[in-house]
């Protein structure tokens, strides 16, 4: 049984990370400049989730659950925009930016918000599901 709820931590835990992330991406949308002023567009990141807990403490554990296996930071989610009065543009008057679809990055939240909310109801079903057991035996 504590295996499942196990099973949810881990789930709820990636879609933090993932919620993390997506804040990210959607807070430094427009960031052209890189911690030290210097021009570098924000690069989109992005959270690799890969099955089992490898923290798990028996070796059965470690099948079970998900983990953050990455959090990869997109080299290529660049794109030049047209700003020929911008003081960091190019030649051309071109001035790299990140390439982030907000739309596409709040569709991504909707959906760590209602994966994160199924973990909790799975969890809450398994602390059920313990309790009667509990009672059972007593």
């Amino acid at each position: 049984m504590y295996g499942a709820l196990d099973i949810s931590t881990s789930g709820m835990i990636v879609q933090r990370t993932r919620m993390a992330a997506i804040s990210a991406n959607i807070a430094n949308a427009g960031t052209t400049l890189d911690a030290q002023a210097n021009p570098s567009a924000f690069k989109r990141r992005v959270v690799h989730i890969a099955p089992g807990d490898p923290n798990a403490q028996s070796a059965a554990g470690r099948g079970f659950g998900v983990h953050v296996r990455e959090i990869e930071a997109v080299q290529n989610a660049v794109r030049l925009d047209y700003q020929p009065s911008n003081p960091y543009a190019d030649a051309d008057g071109y001035v790299k930016v990140p390439d982030i679809n907000i739309a596409t990055e709040q569709i991504n939240a909707l959906l760590a918000g209602r994966a994160y909310e199924a973990n909790v109801a799975a969890a809450e079903t398994t602390k059920t599901m313990m309790q009667g057991a509990l009672q059972l035996l007593a």
